[in-house]
């Protein structure tokens, strides 16, 4: 007998960095997965198609999680945990959120543990913590209840209700990054002009407010113009780089409305909105200058799990 749970990745489309500050996020859960299998072993293994090497911070965590979970609830913690994702590690798409969210509710399956959504969240963020340092908890929360949220810490989150399905246009720069790093860069910011800082949070908080609005009025347009807003001040927090800006210029240039640095930044993914129709086109010019790209539908589901014998 063995659990399996597929949980979805996710963008922020608004309010990255604020977030772990106190501001309002927007976020979506887009269709690329993880997959965790667990079964009853005689010793802990774990295995990653995806986090590679013995001593990999993400399958430390993966086992911190395991442990955790089996001390609260007296099961044993010799597992055999096989994860596999279509998200790349360091894309800014929340490759260890869908991946810590799939195995806590892999392991509530295979013992019938009957978990709340919040009680995975909170599992998974065990694991988060270790890799990152402070996450905000936007990612685990996105990929467990999939849809749209408003996301600030220490509320519960809200829905955004879309009037009918929309496409995102998502893009991995090709450049990996630490999250614990762009965090740290953004903390030093704050701690040396906190008043500036307290304003730019309050600010981001009104964007993310207005991008739910706009989005939930399918006004894309305006939607896009204010991803172009949002990358512009997180280039001048210094969570940007050249490659991404040119990506972000490069999307504009084959007909975006907008576009902007999706995670941490320093490298990762780009997101941007499209005219109605363009997408396929927007993506064949994106992976023709050897990019990986993708069209992102949204709202999808959340975490999944099921048994299999």
């Amino acid at each position: 007998m063995k659990a399996i749970a597929e949980a979805p990745s996710k963008v922020i489309i608004t309010g990255e960095h604020f977030v772990v500050h106190g501001a309002w996020a927007l976020a979506a859960a887009i269709p690329r997965k993880s997959r965790v299998e667990v079964s009853k072993s005689d010793r802990l293994r774990v295995s990653s198609d995806r986090f590679r090497g013995a001593n990999h911070p993400a399958l430390r965590a993966i086992a911190r999680v395991v442990v955790a979970m089996s001390k609260e609830f007296s099961f044993s913690p010799s597992l055999t945990v096989a994860v596999s994702s279509q998200v790349p590690e360091g894309s800014g798409l929340g490759s260890s959120a869908s991946t810590m969210v799939a195995l806590s509710s892999s392991l509530s399956r295979l013992h019938s543990l009957r978990l709340s959504l919040d009680e995975v969240i909170r599992f998974s963020m065990i694991g988060e913590g270790q890799i990152h340092g402070r996450p905000s908890g936007i990612d685990s929360t996105v990929c467990a209840r999939g849809g749209v949220i408003l996301f600030t810490p220490g509320t519960s989150p809200k829905q955004v209700r879309l009037s009918r399905p929309r496409s995102l246009v998502v893009c991995h720069s090709g450049i990996t990054r630490s999250t614990r790093r762009q965090i740290n860069r953004v903390s030093g910011v704050k701690e040396m002009f906190p008043s500036l800082f307290a304003g730019l949070t309050e600010s981001a908080s009104e964007v993310s407010l207005m991008a739910a609005d706009l989005l939930k009025k399918d006004d894309m347009k305006g939607l896009g113009r204010l991803l172009n807003f949002n990358h512009a001040v997180l280039s001048t927090l210094g969570v940007s780089n050249r490659a991404l800006d040119r990506l972000v210029d490069l999307l504009l240039s084959l007909g975006c409305y907008g576009a902007k640095l999706t995670g941490a930044g320093g490298g990762g993914s780009v997101l941007a909105v499209a005219p109605e129709g363009k997408e396929k086109s927007i993506i064949s010019g994106l992976k023709a200058r050897g990019f990986d790209a993708f069209i992102a539908g949204i709202p999808v589901k959340g975490v999944e799990s099921w048994l299999e014998r």
